[in-house]
């Protein structure tokens, strides 16, 4: 009999201890358990468990040799998979001069989804403590990177590209991490990335009780409804408008505001707009949801607009005149389902498109020598 070795695995992103019944089992009927690393984190807690570890580095003609007469012994591999071991175990059995003893590898535990988060947190951890420019960053210098990053993901999601948005995910993800550990150290009110996700998973399990409850929801609206309830309870707010950042891109305001008036069910006076239907009654909306944020105002809005009237009575400031037109079309566009800020972006390529274009064309009239052109005509 030539006996067995068994190289054991096992992850760091499952807690040391957390091991596999046949690992278990093959650990308690081994003859021999060896580890070259005495600080390895499973260890402790298999010497815990009654298995005793021999903190020992065979090399592979040794590892054979112990086998001899059948003998079962477990190596507990150490993170790199012992890799050393592995390619003298291969040679030896290539070389065809050696009776080799089976060889079987076991996984003791697996990583879960989401695993890989660990090592985000620790990677993060070290970069935090040893890196001099992460070293020095605060959430406050921070905010403009994060918003920069938010900005690249919503870009690649709207280009389809789906590997850059896997990309952009990271990117998104690496600054929740990194404002979380930044907070580790403030001496007031310190919070973890532990506390991060606990509190997101305590608010998504209290939002969803069609899901963790009692509570129905059959349709898309009646989630809405859970989540709006739920969420006004928790925050105690006493306007609609609260929780609404005001430092968003504009038109994503107006549409969020204009959503929000339309949930509560409110009419609204559009500010520099002329009422209809007798000072802005409610009107039809989309969805059969309750006409919001001054439908009857809107329709009269847009009429203006398409009529090139503008949305409201010539203004002493332009600034205000042309404030209540992009208000106007802003609004229409949110009552017909359209979010302003992506209408406007697709537009704003569309325009990029033209203008690569034009540059172009002007760049075959002018002929070579239009790019040797002083700095002043540029």
């Amino acid at each position: 009999m030539t006996g067995r070795i068994i190289l054991l695995t096992t992850t760091h992103r499952i807690a040391p201890g957390l091991l596999s019944w046949p690992a278990w089992e093959a650990l308690r009927g081994a003859d021999r358990v060896l580890c070259a690393d005495a600080a390895h984190p499973q260890v402790p807690y298999l010497r815990e468990a009654g298995v005793a570890v021999e903190t020992a580095e065979p090399d592979a003609r040794e590892l054979v040799d112990a086998c001899a007469g059948g003998a079962t012994v477990v190596v507990v591999a150490a993170a790199d998979g012992e890799p050393r071991l592995t390619d003298g175990l291969a040679r030896l059995a290539g070389s065809g001069r050696v009776e080799m003893p089976s060889l079987e590898l076991l996984p003791g535990s697996y990583d879960v989804p989401g695993a890989r988060l660990v090592d985000v947190v620790q990677v993060m951890d070290r970069i935090r403590r040893e890196c001099p420019w992460s070293s020095g960053q605060t959430s406050p210098g921070l905010a403009a990177h994060s918003l920069e990053e938010v900005y690249e993901l919503v870009e690649e999601i709207e280009a389809g590209d789906l590997e850059a948005v896997r990309e952009e995910l990271g990117d998104v993800l690496l600054q929740v991490v990194f404002h979380a550990r930044i907070a580790e150290e403030d001496p007031e009110e310190p919070f973890s990335i532990d506390d991060v996700a606990g509190t997101l998973v305590e608010k998504l399990v209290r939002r969803h009780p069609h899901v963790f409850g009692d509570a129905v929801a059959e349709t898309p609206a009646d989630v809405k409804a859970h989540w709006l309830r739920e969420k006004a309870i928790e925050k105690r707010r006493t306007s609609v408008t609260e929780g609404i950042p005001l430092a968003q891109p504009a038109l994503s305001l107006v549409a969020k505001l204009a959503g929000r008036a339309r949930t509560a069910g409110l009419t609204v006076q559009v500010p520099g707009g002329r009422p209809a239907d007798g000072g802005g009654t409610q009107a039809g909306s989309r969805n059969g949801a309750p006409a919001a944020a001054g439908n009857g105002a809107r329709k009269d809005e847009a009429s203006a607009v398409r009529e090139g009237r503008g949305a409201a009575a010539p203004a002493d400031d332009p600034v205000d005149g042309f404030g209540a037109e992009l208000l106007a079309l802003a609004l229409r566009a949110e009552a017909q389902g359209v979010e302003p800020e992506r209408a406007l972006r697709a537009a704003a390529r569309t325009y990029r498109e033209a203008i690569l274009t034009a540059e172009k064309a002007g760049s075959r009239s002018e002929g070579p020598s239009a790019s040797t052109g002083s700095p002043g005509a540029r």
